[in-house]
């Protein structure tokens, strides 16, 4: 039978990478999602959010759909002015999470600060019934809008000819979500100025809502044939991912018939398709509305020449455009824009860095690491310097291979004895596979003593497995907190116990485990620079299976309540422990229960990833069967955890 209670204290080595540490809130190693949060909290109260944006970005790239990591991330953002990259993450976390008005809210005004808004006027309108405060707001953008309506409606009814009163019309309409109208102006602009062909955009898209479907596609297509480059990649992007059929260009064409780009591009599909007439009848056209025509002077030679008037304003490059697309959030268009920057100038940093920000952004890690790698070797210190920073926070979690290492010395004075636990991991991602990893991994379990005998006999009852443990493993990737995991080892014993005199063990081990953590408002709070804390819930469970012990299965559950302590010299925690362990064997040493106050803190001078932990607990016994110790214990724990990753 295994070795008596203290048996326990070797079980805590079962899981993966920890078990009887006190400290899983700041370093879950299983599933890194934690200790990237608390590392980004301890930033945050440091005022440091740079390395606090980077945590909560890491933490997201393991678990993408938590709703709470996107919306702390976003007030991290707002603490550094970046509203817009703040508004697309509430908006992730408002899609998790569609009941959380709060969050809706802050969307919702973010969306108007960053240039949305007729998305906030209909969060807004949504929200209006249960919170005053976006009934306030939903008025402060209705009235202005309702009150301008009015008045260009008069303008436009006393002066039709009025360019200009039909245009802001419309955006007003179109921004009050009054789409018919919107529409109507739009097209009577139009008319007006068929030179502005960015209302050609705004025409298609606002058909495009009405369903007015080929009539939106023809507004679409003549924009983005002849439309300024912004207006024209908008104008793709609303238009079907299919090239356009011949009757297609037609119907462009019948709305703008002076568009010499659209026009001369159907004279080359016609070409493609052997219908030379067509083409250079097509072309004739070309010459006619646009004489000056460049591309179709290889065509008609003897058509006039252009040239440049003066004082002509030039259009934007494509660095300019790149960076003023990754400035609104336009990330598609930015990766061009850039991507054509890089081909003209492969030696500008500064674009490199953009395309990694852009990459890293949408995603990309392993392109934005690739461009960051490059953009740290330029001879500018501040983007040397910017460069290196996310090269070094982003190349972690994308390399191939990845070594984890973590220690957790424990003093327990039920047993006057100090517990050693720690491991070195090292995971391997599986080509194909991005949700499988395969690992190796050494484990060490000990203590001072070594053995404890009982009253009630002579035998001696070892208190920890005393070994060194070799194994390899395959574990699944974190899944809304929960991972799978399994591997074979060898156990070799350096202090073999008398009814075990051999130096290895064959040991099998799995099992699933699963972590989540709660932190209510005061996040908002701490983001904020406040020095109120948080309340936290956590909980950390595990069902594991070991052969060394007679085959058991046992579920091992940890549980905390706690509150950040404001004020205190160092970041520290107060929490209530409820623990719980329980086997399917029904040993008396594997089903007890465990509650009482804890405290955990971190030395800032020290390492973040080193905490330490005071647990005050008292146990009580679900099994008295063979149990030779009282029902009830008590026990001091005092420990510190320490980890590093490469």
């Amino acid at each position: 039978m295994p070795t008596i209670l203290l048996i326990l204290l070797a079980m805590l080595a079962f899981s993966q990478t920890k078990a009887f540490s006190q400290s899983e809130a700041f370093s879950q190693i299983e599933d890194p999602v934690y200790a990237r949060l608390d590392l980004a909290y301890q930033a945050l109260r440091a005022n440091d959010y740079d390395t606090a944006i980077a945590d909560f970005e890491r933490a997201l790239a393991t678990a993408p759909g938590r709703p709470s990591i996107h919306k702390d991330l976003a007030y991290a953002l707002l603490k550094i002015g970046e509203n817009t990259r703040a508004r697309d993450h509430f908006a992730e976390a408002m899609r998790l999470d569609p009941t959380d008005a709060h969050v809706a809210l802050e969307y919702a005004f973010l969306c108007y600060e960053t240039g949305q808004p007729i998305t906030a006027r209909r969060i807004f309108d949504r929200l209006r019934t249960s919170q005053s405060t976006a009934e306030e707001a939903f008025e402060n953008i209705d009235r202005p809008l309702r009150e301008g309506i009015a008045r260009w409606k008069e303008a436009v009814l006393a002066n039709p000819a009025d360019y200009s009163g039909h245009e802001e019309l419309a955006r007003l309409a179109e921004q009050r979500d009054e789409t018919d109208l919107a529409a109507e102006h739009f097209e009577k602009a139009w008319r007006l100025r068929p030179e502005r062909r960015a209302l050609l955009l705004d025409l298609g898209r606002t058909w495009k809502a009405l369903g007015r479907i080929e009539e939106a596609n023809a507004a679409l297509l003549a924009a983005s044939r002849g439309a300024e480059p912004r207006g024209a990649e908008q104008a793709r992007e609303l238009l079907p991912a299919r090239y356009p059929y011949v009757y297609e260009f037609q119907k462009a064409l019948d709305l703008d018939p002076a568009n010499a780009e659209l026009r001369r591009e159907l004279a080359y599909l016609h070409m493609a398709m052997g219908q030379d007439a067509e083409a250079a009848q097509q072309f004739a056209r070309v010459v006619e509305t646009a004489p000056q025509d460049e591309h179709t002077l290889e065509r008609y030679p003897g058509a006039p020449r252009a040239t440049t008037a003066p004082g002509e304003a030039k259009e934007p490059g494509a660095k300019e455009l790149g960076v003023k697309s990754l400035e609104k959030g336009y990330l598609p268009d930015a990766l061009k824009y850039l991507a054509v920057a890089h081909e003209t100038n492969p030696a500008d940093f500064e674009v490199m860095l953009k395309l990694g920000w852009t990459n890293n952004i949408l995603k990309n890690d392993r392109a934005a690491s690739r461009w960051f790698d490059l953009a740290r070797q330029s001879s500018d210190p501040h983007t040397a310097a910017e460069a290196s920073q996310a090269y070094r926070n982003l190349e972690p979690g994308i390399q191939r291979f990845h070594t984890t290492v973590w220690v957790s010395p424990t003093f327990s004075t039920r047993w006057h004895d100090l517990f050693a636990y720690a491991q070195t991991k090292t995971e391997m991602r599986v080509p194909g596979v991005p949700w499988l990893r395969v690992y190796s991994s050494v484990r060490f379990v000990g203590d001072t003593h070594g053995s404890e005998r009982f009253a009630i006999g002579w035998a001696l009852q070892y208190l920890s497995e005393q070994s060194i443990i070799a194994s390899l493993g395959v574990a699944t990737q974190s899944w809304h907190g929960a991972t799978g995991w399994f591997e074979a080892g060898e156990s070799f014993h350096f202090r073999p116990a008398p009814l075990d005199v051999s130096t290895a063990t064959p040991d099998y081990r799995g099992g699933v485990s699963f972590t989540r953590a709660i932190v209510r408002d005061g996040a908002r709070a701490i983001a904020r620079g406040s020095v109120l804390g948080h309340w936290f819930a956590e909980t950390n469970d595990d069902l594991v299976y070991v052969s060394r012990f007679d085959n058991d299965t046992l579920i091992y559950s940890q549980n905390r309540l706690g509150h950040d302590l404001p004020g205190a010299r160092v970041p520290a925690q107060f929490y209530w422990n409820w623990n719980a362990t329980f086997d399917m064997k029904h040993e008396y040493w594997a089903n007890f229960l465990e509650t009482g106050p804890g405290l955990r803190f971190h030395v800032p001078q020290l390492p973040r990833s080193m905490v330490f932990s005071i647990n005050a607990l008292r146990g009580f016994y679900l099994i008295m069967n063979g149990n030779p110790h009282p029902q009830m214990f008590n026990d001091l724990r005092i420990g510190v955890w320490y980890a590093f990753t490469h």
